[in-house]
Parts: structure tokens; C-alpha cells; sequence
């Protein structure tokens, strides 16, 4: 009797003992609604918003806010006072502590060895660099489009800058010859020009000052190393190289052709059977990729309404890692967050070298992404570097009426 007497005393006391602790550190709120984030880059603040919402489940969904984007984070996990935030389709994540109306913590890419940012955030404060004032007549106005050069002792490119400004508020972003620099956002203030944006995977801060000539001069800081000077010049015939004439087929080849494991390991092989007398897209992307996710946003809602016409896409997939489990478990993410309906074989690394041998019929893998259009006689007709994404305005809507405009030619073609 003593013996079971004992075992129970030693039951109850564990059960006091656990509820004690989960009533010292009990389950943070997480308030809803806009909040301020920084994020510490090279000794500088990059400043982005995000809205926190309650989802059905009685848990949380944030959005991360650029401009128009509204980028949801279904993968918000909450312990006593830490928060997880899984980063969309990425392999990343924001680790903070819970303080009430503040989040402290740190921003991680877990694919890259070391890669961890000082983040916080503040509860209620809607504004971005500063307070919006649409009214604001006092700044500088750098609304227009401007020729771009970007320079760094490693690296020199050519870009175009297209903002639009309304009081101390300003949009916009930078078109390069291999995509978009998506949603910036920011404002000008005592004559200086801030833009940011944050996509989960990618974090750019840009400042500028306008100069007696009516150029820019500015500074371009990218993740924890990056930074390269720009210069800009208002410029309305601002152009770029054109994206058809980048990536070619080397001479003596007239299609593509391949085999690699789709996500299930089983071989996918191109030409084959399955894809005769159709019109194939391949896509050659990341899910790393950002401009790659706004292409494959595009990509699923077209093929969605035009699959029954004799066209099929293909993406090719290549990945962080040379390791399959980890590249097949990365595109297995981005097809179930994005409701991808088409196919993806596991193609390479990132390495632009190494994805240039896994195709040697291209002159050489320029960006990513990068889509390659297959005639249903199973000749590459066109081949467009880079992408264009939503945040370019026009441009994005050029692009969408070039490649209907490609894929309604060659459906339309006679088959000898």
C-alpha cells in the first residue's frame, strides 16, 4: 500500500511540476495586424511590413508587403514565447522571441553555412522608411524611367530604373538583361531616395541622391556581403539587350533533348512519345529563385487554361544542392504551395557552369529562369533569358501577349 501510495504521490508531482512550467511559460499571442520589420544588413537597417492575420485553425498567417505583394506564410509555429516562420517556398526562415508589441531574433538561409541576420519588429507601425505623406511636396521627385549602371570591382551590369512617386512615397523597381528586381518600396526623405523589398529569400536595400546634373548616384546593399555602387540617368528610350538573343542553340542543333529524375526519381526523357506533335514549355528555373516563383505563378495559371490546346511545360529544376532528396523535396514544397499542375524533373545545381553541361546544346545557361518554347516539329523557336515579373507594370504585360502570341503561332503551324 505504502509502495503504490508513493508511486502515486511521485505521479502527482510530476503533473505539478509540468503544469508550473507551462503556467511560467505559457503559449505568446502574436497580436495581429501591420508590422514594421528591420533587417541588419552591413551595418544598415532594411525596413519591410507584414500583415498577421488569424487563420482557421486558430493559429496565425502572415504576409510579407512590397507594394502591391502580398506574399502569405502559411507556416507560422509558436512555442511558450520563440516563433518560427517558415519563408514561403524557401529553404528559410525568421527565429524570433515573442515581447509583446516586439519580435527579436534572426532571419536564416539554411541551405547557406552562417547566414543569420539580426531581425526585429514592432507591432502598429504601418510605415516603411518613414511616415507616407502623399501630399508631401517638399522632396525631390523621382518618378520616371533611368538608364542604369550597377558597379562593383567583380561584377559591372547594365539595368533600367522605372519609379513612380507620389509625396515621399515611392514605387518601382530594376529591370536587368536576366529578370526583375520584383516589388520595391520606400520613400524619400531630407532628398534621399530608400527603396526595399524582402521576399523571404532575397533582401535588397537601395538609397540614392540626385546629383546637380539630374543623375543618381547610390549604393546597392544585397544580403550580408554584397554592395555595388549605381548610377542612373533619366532616360524614356532606356533599353536593354534583347532577352531572344542571350541564350541560342550552339550550332549544327535544332532541339533540345535530355533525361533527368522527375521528383519520384523516375526518368523523364525528352523528345519522347508522350510529347509529340505538342508544343512544349520548358522552363528552366529555381525554387530558390524569386523571379523564378513569379514565372512559375504565370506558368500554372496559363497552363491551367490552355492545356487542352496540345501544350505541355516541363520545369527543370536546379537546386541548392547536389543532393536529390533535398532538390526533390525543395520543387515537391513549391508545387503544393503554388498548385503547380505541370511537371518537374530534377535537373542540377544553381552553378550557371555546371547547369550549362547538363545542356550542352546552349551556348550556355545565362539566368534563371530561362524558357525555352518547342515547336510541335520539335524545334526550339524561341529562347527568352530572365523574366519579367508583375512588378515591372508594362513589361510584364508585354511579356505575357510575346508568349501568347509565340504559342498561338506554333500551335497554328501545319505538321509536315
Amino acid at each position: 500500500m505504502k509502495k503504490r501510495f508513493s508511486m502515486l504521490l511521485a505521479v502527482i508531482t510530476v503533473c505539478l511540476l509540468v503544469n508550473t512550467l507551462y503556467a511560467v511559460t505559457p503559449k505568446k499571442v502574436l497580436k495581429t495586424g501591420i508590422w514594421r520589420a528591420t533587417l541588419e544588413l552591413q551595418g544598415q537597417q532594411l525596413p519591410f511590413n507584414f500583415d498577421v492575420v488569424n487563420d482557421h485553425t486558430g493559429g496565425y498567417d502572415l504576409y510579407i508587403m512590397n507594394a502591391e505583394e502580398r506574399l502569405l506564410l502559411d507556416e507560422v509555429n509558436i512555442k511558450g514565447d520563440s516563433i518560427d516562420i517558415v519563408l514561403h517556398i524557401f529553404d528559410a526562415n525568421i527565429k524570433a522571441r515573442i515581447h509583446g508589441d516586439s519580435l527579436s531574433g534572426v532571419f536564416i538561409k539554411n541551405y547557406e553555412q552562417n547566414y543569420s541576420v539580426p531581425f526585429t519588429a514592432v507591432h502598429g507601425q504601418t510605415y516603411r522608411f518613414q511616415k507616407v505623406d502623399l501630399n508631401n511636396t517638399s522632396e525631390p521627385d523621382y518618378t520616371g524611367k533611368y538608364s542604369v549602371d550597377f558597379i562593383h570591382e567583380a561584377d559591372t551590369s547594365t539595368a533600367i530604373g522605372i519609379f513612380k512617386q507620389q509625396g515621399n512615397h515611392v514605387t518601382g523597381t530594376f529591370l536587368t538583361p536576366t529578370g526583375d528586381y520584383r516589388y520595391l518600396e520606400g520613400s524619400v526623405s531630407n532628398g534621399v531616395l530608400y527603396l526595399s523589398t524582402f521576399d523571404g529569400n532575397h533582401a535588397y536595400l537601395f538609397t540614392a541622391t540626385r546629383q546637380q546634373d539630374d543623375k543618381l548616384m547610390g549604393e546597392f546593399y544585397s544580403g550580408q556581403t554584397w554592395t555595388e555602387f549605381w548610377y542612373a540617368e533619366r532616360n524614356e528610350n532606356a533599353s536593354l539587350p534583347d532577352p531572344e538573343s542571350l541564350t541560342y542553340l550552339k550550332p549544327g542543333y535544332s532541339g533540345i533533348s535530355f533525361s533527368f529524375p522527375d521528383v519520384n526519381g523516375k526518368k523523364v526523357t525528352f523528345p519522347d512519345a508522350r510529347y509529340k506533335d505538342k508544343v512544349v514549355v520548358l522552363q528552366i528555373f529555381g525554387t530558390w529563385c524569386p523571379n523564378c516563383m513569379d514565372e512559375t505563378t504565370f506558368m500554372s495559371g496559363w497552363y491551367k487554361t490552355n492545356k487542352m490546346r496540345g501544350v505541355e511545360i516541363i520545369g527543370l529544376a536546379y537546386e541548392r544542392k547536389n543532393d536529390f532528396t533535398y532538390a526533390s523535396g525543395r520543387v515537391r514544397k513549391m508545387i503544393d504551395k503554388l498548385k503547380v499542375p505541370y511537371n518537374f524533373v530534377i535537373a542540377g545545381t544553381n552553378d550557371k557552369d555546371k547547369a550549362s553541361e547538363t545542356l550542352p546544346m546552349l551556348n550556355r545557361v545565362v539566368a534563371f529562369p530561362t524558357t525555352i518554347i518547342i515547336g510541335r516539329d520539335g524545334k526550339v523557336r524561341n529562347i527568352y533569358t530572365g523574366f519579367s515579373g508583375p512588378g515591372t507594370g508594362l513589361y510584364y504585360d508585354q511579356y505575357i501577349e510575346r508568349f501568347n502570341e509565340t504559342i498561338n503561332a506554333l500551335l497554328n503551324e501545319k505538321i509536315n
